[in-house]
């Protein structure tokens, strides 16, 4: 499976350009840090696991990046709330990413079944 084609990749992809430029100007450069590297993660733990050669190395990659998804809802909680982020911005995020998460789940469930 290429997994450029999958909905999931393409809207946590955006998710990751979204939050870089929504954290841009944001001064607390740990936390700004940490924003990236996890929204960045996620996209980049789906094609990690869709490229390996089995669906059980598959679903580890996505549980990853799943895990890298809430990680991200955290972190947009914590710049909304310490005013580094407009509520409307991060409440906006946070939303896609469990949107984003609720399509890990399935796509989990999905390449599960293929070796249970």
């Amino acid at each position: 499976m290429n997994y450029k084609k999958l909905k999931v990749w393409k809207d946590s992809y955006q998710q990751a350009l979204d939050v870089y430029k929504a954290i841009d100007s944001c001064k607390d450069y740990s936390l700004k840090d940490q924003i990236r590297r996890s929204c960045i993660s996620v996209p980049s733990n789906i094609a990690e696991g869709d490229e390996r050669f089995s669906d059980k190395e598959a679903v580890r990659f996505f549980f990853i990046a799943k895990g890298s998804n809430g990680e991200l809802v955290t972190q947009l909680m914590l710049a909304r709330d310490l005013s580094y982020l407009r509520p409307s911005t991060a409440n906006s995020l946070i939303q896609r990413a469990g949107h984003i998460s609720a399509q890990l789940g399935a796509l989990i469930r999905h390449r599960q079944k293929t070796y249970s």
